[in-house]
């Protein structure tokens, strides 16, 4: 896979309708970097993802490598929340060749990327199992591999780990890491997950509660990896994390004539 792509969005705006959801929204994203958008929920952030894949239109300016975004491209792959994207009736091979086999690419090297990927995310031994025979972590890693083939420059994801148990997100959020690391692709990823982010990021960009949100925050995480919730630097920025993204759940209950458990108890 070669290096990844810069993304520069400027004064983004997205609408459905006369409801803005995103708004005046403006980032440089450096090739080669991850990072991950956080936000309360309905903030916009899946949103915001779904217009750098090309799935929905926008205002302002919006590249990717400095071409314009007009629709979706193979120069970005998107890896959706939920693992049941993948084709019940192909084998995960098949799954992971499907990208190449629309594009015309023949079948021995088809099989030989096929193989490289899914063995990079962990999957050798599971190659020829159809996705009702994985584990949801499994799936969701022969989704990563059926992104990877086609050799983005830019990797979308959208919650991807929100649905799984905490010990397999764990063991998925490392694979991850290694992934990213090897691939040199650029990676943008939504979560809900303060410590995801924290682990994953290499910064991590904190949007305000909507209507029309945009950037409250973009920390630096500034850690080398592997990095551990132990660590001390780790847990200050999550602590610097949490309490911007509480403010701005307390902002948009405030919006809804509502309260915080906290000022509650105050």
């Amino acid at each position: 896979m070669g290096n990844g792509a810069s993304i520069t969005l400027s004064q983004v705006g997205i609408s459905f309708g006369v409801a803005q959801i995103v708004s005046g929204f403006s980032l440089d994203i450096r090739p080669g970097e991850f990072i991950c958008l956080l936000g309360p929920s309905g903030c916009g952030k899946s949103t915001l993802l779904n217009a750098i894949a090309g799935f929905l239109p926008v205002t302002g300016t919006m590249t990717v490598a400095g071409k314009p975004v007009v629709g979706p491209g193979i120069d970005r792959g998107v890896v959706f929340q939920s693992s049941e994207v993948l084709f019940p009736w192909l084998t995960i091979r098949q799954n992971v060749e499907y990208g190449l086999r629309l594009r015309g690419v023949p079948s021995q090297v088809r099989r030989q990327k096929a193989d490289h990927y899914i063995g990079l995310v962990g999957l050798s031994h599971a190659a020829e199992r159809f996705p009702a025979q994985l584990s949801g972590g499994m799936r969701q890693r022969a989704q990563i591999a059926r992104v990877l083939i086609n050799e983005p420059a830019v990797v979308l994801m959208d919650e991807p780990f929100g649905a799984l148990d905490a010990q397999t997100r764990e063991v998925l959020q490392e694979e991850l890491d290694r992934i990213w690391r090897a691939t040199g692709c650029t990676i943008v990823f939504v979560t809900h997950d303060i410590w995801e982010a924290v682990l994953l990021a290499d910064r991590v960009v904190v949007m305000t509660a909507g209507p029309a949100a945009g950037i409250k925050s973009v920390k630096e995480v500034g850690l080398s990896h592997p990095r551990d919730q132990a660590d001390p630097a780790a847990l200050e920025i999550f602590r610097q994390l949490r309490d911007e993204i509480g403010a701005e759940v307390t902002r948009a209950l405030a919006q809804q004539g509502l309260s915080s458990r906290k000022e509650a108890a105050e």
